[in-house]
């Protein structure tokens, strides 16, 4: 059968690229049943596709060919089969977010130049959900049209029975499915009148020279905006740190805001439901994948998931009572089993903060008082200047204004030898944390500077984890 579908493949490429097939390579598969193969002639390559599955072909296809009528940066398609069970698109290279995402997010610093780019994606959204799904034919959807009642159903079954039974979590059936019930209800009150991509993830984005290419997108169909940029924003192994994902959502909010009138508060109340229901259909995915089919690497999704639903559960208030599903969540949260996923490092923790005097101190949560607090208060201060004053130690210009106008550079000198000591020590000894605090006088611009310089500076020279909490901004 290998053989019969690599043979089809290449009498396809050479009849759309009019040359020999020179090469043919199987491709890592993900967690569909689709293959892939890269195919390359003397001029052309393309990826060939094979998937069994007729009408999620027809969906794929159908939908890229609209959205590059669009102008949106999707693969092209080349060449079908007329059975669709077979074809060729536009070769995008290996690059997803993920994997960018990969090389430069390290011991929880995740730099501006990432942010930005999840912004450049997060602008493209839009086009696809508004714009493009405007005279998108929904008829093409598989396996349905809209992300309705019973696609909810499914999401949420599929949860029960592959993460909740494999896993061995305890609960009442009746009572969470009319808890399952209710909360459908509940999240199909908001607009569900756009095309929702369904799977808008960072390994289904990928990065050719830094601009974002979509694929993956066979599911779309009618639903709410708010799924998607929440598949986005809490995509499991991305980790995404909270005050990040909060900015990346105001600019999502924005970026729609130029295409239809937004309520702001109607919008992030209906967000935080489709959080929890993201979450749950991607355990579920884990659990069927991991538990299931006995592909481990699945299972090592599951302690980042946990993360986001612990947070979900001490953060998010629905206005709609789900007692048995939110008691049920919070023993997934503490089940023994799936903490056992959890990767076990010894690495030292160091606590990095900035904050505002006039706050008082941030707190240690270790209990152990000790680590260092820097005034930065002596530094030239930008929030003196109006063009400043709604920025942060993140942007650019506050950046320049510090590093060209003050002596900030000197202060983080001695920053550096008085923390790198204790570093150093502390590893030795085999100690767990160390707690840094830059304070200022709003905790805004010169103390987040520093903290961000003294987190780049530490994971460049040690094994660490490094947290960083912009306690003014929102962080911590």
């Amino acid at each position: 059968m290998e053989l019969y579908k690599e043979n089809q493949l290449i009498r396809l490429f050479e009849k759309w690229a009019n040359e020999k097939a020179v090469s043919i390579k199987s491709l890592p598969q993900s967690g569909s049943y689709r293959e892939y193969y890269r195919i390359e002639g003397l001029q052309k390559k393309a990826i060939g596709v094979f998937n069994p599955d007729r009408k999620e072909n027809v969906a794929f296809i159908g939908f890229a060919r609209h959205f590059r009528t669009k102008g949106l940066s999707v693969p092209e398609i080349f060449a079908t089969y007329d059975d669709n069970l077979i074809y060729l698109i536009q070769d995008l290279g290996d690059m997803t977010l993920y994997q960018y995402l990969s090389l430069v997010y390290k011991n929880g610093i995740f730099p501006r130049n990432l942010i930005d780019l999840y912004k450049k994606v997060i602008a493209c959204l839009p086009r696809f959900q508004i714009l493009a799904g405007r005279d998108l034919d929904y008829r093409l959807c598989y396996p349905r049209h809209a992300f309705d009642k019973r696609s909810m159903m499914w999401d949420l079954n599929y949860f029960k029975y592959y993460l909740l039974k494999l896993a061995k979590v305890n609960f009442d059936e009746q009572e969470l499915e009319d808890d399952f019930q209710k909360f459908s209800d509940y999240l199909l009150q908001t607009d569900c009148d756009y095309f929702l991509y369904r799977d808008f993830q960072s390994r289904n984005i990928l990065l050719v020279d830094s601009e974002p290419y979509f694929i993956d997108f066979q599911g779309g169909r009618r639903g709410a905006l708010q799924y998607d940029i929440a598949s986005l924003l809490y995509d499991a192994k991305a980790d995404i740190p909270q005050h990040i994902r909060n900015e990346l959502l105001e600019e999502y909010i924005q970026q729609v805001s130029r295409h239809i009138k937004v309520d702001r508060k109607t919008f992030t109340e209906y967000y935080r439901g489709y959080v929890l229901i993201r979450i749950m259909q991607a355990m579920g995915s884990y659990g069927f994948r991991g538990f299931y089919e006995k592909k481990e690497h699945f299972l090592r999704s599951i302690p980042y998931a946990l993360i986001n639903l612990d947070y979900i559960l001490q953060n998010v208030h629905l206005p709609v009572k789900l007692p048995t599903l939110f008691n049920v969540l919070r023993r997934v949260v503490d089940s023994p089993q799936l903490q056992s996923f959890q990767k076990v490092t010894t690495a030292l923790k160091v606590s990095i903060n900035s904050f505002a005097y006039k706050k008082g101190l941030p707190p240690d949560p270790t209990g152990n008082g000790g680590g260092f607090v820097f005034d930065c208060r002596a530094i030239h201060n930008p929030g003196r200047y109006e063009k400043y004053k709604p920025l942060t130690g993140h942007d650019q210009a506050v950046i320049k204004f510090l590093e060209d106008q003050t002596n900030i550079n000197d202060f983080l000198q001695h920053v550096y030898g008085l923390v790198d000591t204790t570093v150093e020590n502390y590893i030795e000894r085999k100690f767990t944390n160390l707690m840094v605090s830059f304070g200022c006088t709003g905790g805004q611009h010169r103390s987040v500077y520093c903290a961000e310089q003294l987190a780049r500076h530490l994971n460049s020279k040690y094994d660490l984890q490094i947290e960083i909490h912009h306690r003014e901004l929102g962080n911590g």
